[in-house]
C-alpha cells in the first residue's frame, strides 16, 4: 500500500535554536568544552575505550540479539553489572527490546500493530491529539506539527488504547511512548509498551493508569514506608510538615522519571528499570532524598515541596546518584510492604491521591512545570495544538512504520553547536524514501 503522507521537510527541524546531543533544543548556549561534553551523547565519536565497550556488548548480544538469552543464562551477573554501567547509546533501542521481552511479543504477533493503527478506532483519539504537543515539545523529533514524530506518537498511543480498552489512554503514557520512539520504530515502541503494562518480564504496570490509579496508590504507600524506615528523621519531618509522596513522587512512577528529569539520567534509569523492574524507581527516589537530606530537613512546607520538584544539578548527575541508588537494597522490604498493603487495602488510605477528572487525565499529579524552573528543561510543556483527528490520523501506508529497529536519538554531530544534521534514510520495508531524523545505524544492523 502506497503511503500518501507528505514527506517530512528536513529544514523544518533546523530551528533557530541549536540542539544538544540528544536532540533537545538548548535553552542556554555555551562554548565551553565542559558544556559541550555534557551535551554530547555517549556514542558520538566514541573514543577507543567506548569502542571497546561497544564491541563487548555486540559480542554479548550477537547479531540482531540472537545470542542474548544464552548469554543472560550463562552470565547474569555480568549482564546486570554492564547494564548498571549504562547501555551504549547506539545499541540501546535493541537491548531495551531484548531485556523487556517486547521483541518476542512482536515476533509472535505479526500484523497486529497494523490492524490496530489502520483499521480500528479509539474512543481516546481526541484526548491523545490534545496531549501530543505536550510530550517532549523541545525535542526536534516532536516539534513539527503533524510531523513524523507527532504522527508516530499518536499511532502508538492510539494502538495501545485499542489493544487494551480497559486502560485506554491516560496522559502520562505519552512520556513512556515518547521516550521509546526516540530509540525504536513505532511497532517496536508499541510492543515494548505492551510488555511493560502487561508484564512480559516483570509485574504488570497497567494499574498505574487504570481508574483510581490502584498501582500508584500502592507504590506511594510503599514509598512512604520506605522513607520512614530508611530516612527516619526526614520521614518525621515530612509528617510534621504534612508532606506525603502523592505531592511529589506520583509522576516518578507514572512516567518512570521521563517527565521532568534530565534526559541522560532518565536513560540510565530506564536501562536498569527495564532489566530489574520497578524497584529501581523506589531506589532512585530514596537516593535523591538521601542525597539532599540535610537540606530538605530544614525546609518548611512550601519550600520543601519546591525542593522536592527541583533537585540540584549535582543530585541529577548519573555518575554521582546511581552508585548511591545501587547501594540501597529494597527488594525484600517491598515484598513485605506489598503483602501488608494487600491485607489492608480494603481500608481507606491515610493519604489518598487526588481523584482523576472526568476525562481521566492526570493533570493534578503531572503538575511540575519544567519550563518555569521546576525540573529539567527536557520536557517543557506548551499549549496543545489545535489538531483534529483527520489531520493526525494515518492515511494508509503501514509499511512506512513497520519495524526494523532504528534509533531516533543519538545524533552524529561534527560539532555539538552545529545544527542537527538531518539525513535521508530509507526505513526497512518501505517502498518509498522518507525524510527522518537518523541518529545511529539500526540497532539490528550490528
Amino acid at each position: 500500500m502506497k503511503s500518501t503522507t507528505a514527506e517530512v521537510d528536513p529544514g523544518s527541524y533546523l530551528l533557530s535554536r541549536t540542539v544538544d546531543g540528544f536532540g533537545f533544543a538548548k535553552q542556554e548556549q555555551s562554548n565551553s568544552t565542559e558544556a559541550l561534553s555534557k551535551n554530547r551523547p555517549v556514542d558520538d565519536h566514541p573514543n577507543d575505550r567506548e569502542q571497546k565497550r561497544i564491541r563487548k556488548w555486540r559480542k554479548m548480544i550477537g547479531v540482531g540479539g540472537s545470542d542474548w538469552k544464552h548469554y543472560v543464562r550463562r552470565k547474569p551477573h555480568v549482564v546486570k553489572r554492564r547494564i548498571r554501567k549504562g547501555i551504549p547509546d547506539c545499541l540501546r533501542g535493541l537491548i531495551w527490546q531484548l531485556i523487556s521481552g517486547s521483541r518476542d511479543l512482536l515476533l509472535m504477533n505479526p500484523g497486529v500493530y497494523e490492524q490496530l493503527v489502520i483499521y480500528e478506532t479509539s474512543a481516546s483519539e481526541l484526548e491523545i491529539i490534545r496531549d501530543i504537543s505536550r510530550t517532549f515539545p523541545s525535542h526536534v523529533f516532536y516539534q513539527q506539527r503533524h510531523g513524523l514524530g507527532q504522527r508516530s506518537l499518536y499511532n502508538v498511543l492510539k494502538a495501545y488504547s485499542v489493544y487494551d480498552r480497559d486502560v485506554g489512554y491516560v496522559q502520562g503514557m505519552g512520556f513512556l511512548a515518547g521516550l521509546l520512539l526516540l530509540y525504536m520504530s513505532e511497532e517496536d515502541a508499541f510492543w515494548l509498551l505492551v510488555a511493560l503494562l502487561k508484564g512480559a518480564i516483570h509485574a504488570p504496570m497497567e494499574g498505574l493508569y487504570q481508574a483510581g490509579l490502584p498501582l500508584v496508590q500502592e507504590y506511594l504507600c510503599q514509598f512512604e514506608q520506605l522513607v520512614k524506615e530508611y530516612l527516619p528523621m526526614l520521614g518525621e519531618h515530612f509528617t510534621q510538615e504534612m508532606v506525603n509522596p502523592s505531592m511529589y513522587a506520583s509522576q516518578w512512577f507514572i512516567t518512570v522519571f521521563s517527565y521532568s528529569f534530565p534526559f541522560p539520567l532518565a536513560l540510565r534509569i530506564w536501562d536498569v528499570f527495564l532489566y530489574e523492574g520497578v524497584k529501581v524507581v523506589f531506589q532512585v527516589g530514596l537516593a535523591l532524598l538521601r542525597f539532599c537530606h540535610d537540606d530538605l530537613i530544614k525546609l518548611p512546607f512550601e519550600k520543601l515541596l519546591h525542593a522536592l520538584k527541583n533537585f540540584p544539578a549535582e543530585a541529577m548527575n548519573p555518575d554521582k546518584l546511581l552508585p548511591l541508588v545501587f547501594s540501597i537494597k529494597v527488594s525484600k522490604r517491598l515484598e513485605e510492604f506489598k503483602r501488608e498493603y494487600e491485607k489492608r487495602k480494603e481500608r481507606p488510605l491515610p493519604h489518598s491521591l487526588p481523584p482523576l477528572s472526568s476525562s481521566g487525565r492526570l493533570d493534578v499529579l503531572m503538575d511540575a512545570k519544567p519550563g518555569d524552573g521546576s525540573g529539567s528543561n527536557y520536557s517543557n510543556h506548551e499549549s496543545p495544538l489545535p489538531y483534529n483527528v483527520e489531520e493526525i490520523r494515518p492515511h494508509g501506508g503501514i509499511n512506512r512504520f513497520r519495524s526494523a529497529g532504528y534509533s531516533n536519538v543519538s545524533f552524529r554531530h561534527e560539532a555539538i553547536d552545529i545544527p542537527l544534521r538531518v539525513s535521508l534514510n530509507s526505513i526497512v520495508s518501505t517502498a518509498r524514501k522518507m525524510h527522518c531524523v537518523v541518529l545511529q545505524q539500526s540497532s539490528l544492523w550490528i
